[in-house]
């Protein structure tokens, strides 16, 4: 992501890596069953992060796939290849450092990819378009262009948990301060569009859980860390005071324990096809 045109709210440190690693625990058997690769795909995949995913990718499409991971973070990237040289994967992905807002790939790699993915990407770009303009034009005629994104105004918790309506509303206020969109997962089908890709399905890939689900510990310590992440931001643009930020999380770690708590949210997913007939000259 751009250094100038973007705003990734949550960090790199340590403690944002580790957060990232529950998500993907969570979230990866859904996007992979979403995403249906058949085996030998070429794909290249926008915001990579700790390129967890992006292995899995790899692993599902198999034998003959070449798969790319575009990040912006040096941290970031660093984490990913000390993570797959752990897992004895160092050579399953090529991960580049890059701007999602300025994509470069070679000019024999536009408009070859069979596949561009991008997970929580367009929530972090002032021009989600222009990402997803990216992504048509990476891909061959036919070849597909899926996002998966956020749509906070989905999240809810019951019971209720103390405060926690007003702190989740100063952190989407963290987004559009910046000019970022909290709410981008609505809107996929319509970028997909105007990007010039014909959007051919949406769905939502669930991430809620409740007790008595063994992911449920992980899906509050991940909500739990997610808003600590951006309590300086609350605090700082006066949104909210340290002393009530500070209350709620500790209500939510409360709510967690409860025989009773549930959380309902879902991962706007969208997918679009390259017209056959676009004849676009490829990196235009």
């Amino acid at each position: 992501m751009s250094e100038t045109s973007s705003h990734y709210i949550h960090g790199t440190a340590p403690d944002e890596q580790q957060r990232l690693s529950l998500l993907n625990q969570i979230l990866n058997d859904g996007s992979l069953r979403e995403l249906v690769l058949h085996g030998g795909e070429r794909i290249l995949d926008l915001g990579c992060g700790l390129g967890q995913l992006t292995r899995s990718m790899a692993r599902a499409a198999g034998p003959g796939a070449r798969v790319v991971g575009i990040e912006r973070s040096p941290e970031q990237l660093a984490e990913a290849t000390r993570q797959a040289r752990e897992a004895g994967e160092e050579g399953l992905v090529e991960f580049r450092r890059g701007d999602v807002l300025a994509l470069s790939l070679g000019p024999d790699e536009w408009g070859t990819f069979d596949v561009a993915h991008a997970r929580y990407v367009l929530e972090h770009v002032n021009d989600p378009l222009a990402v997803v303009r990216a992504m048509v034009r990476a891909v061959r005629p036919g070849g597909r262009v899926v996002l998966e994104d956020d749509d906070h105004d989905v999240l809810r918790l019951w019971p209720e948990s103390p405060g926690f309506t007003h702190v989740w509303q100063a952190y989407c206020r963290t987004y559009d301060r910046i000019g970022n969109d909290p709410y981008v997962g609505r809107h996929l089908v319509a970028l997909l569009s105007e990007a010039g890709a014909a959007p051919r399905r949406n769905t939502g890939i669930w991430f809620g859980a409740c007790a008595g689900d063994p992911v449920f510990p992980l899906w509050v310590t991940n909500l739990v860390e997610l808003l600590i992440g951006a309590r300086e931001t609350v605090v700082a643009g006066g949104m909210l005071d340290r002393p009530s930020f500070d209350a709620t999380i500790d209500a939510l770690r409360d709510w967690g324990r409860r025989p009773d708590a549930s959380s309902w949210y879902s991962m706007y997913w969208a997918e679009g096809i390259r017209p056959l007939d676009d004849t676009q000259p490829a990196g235009s």
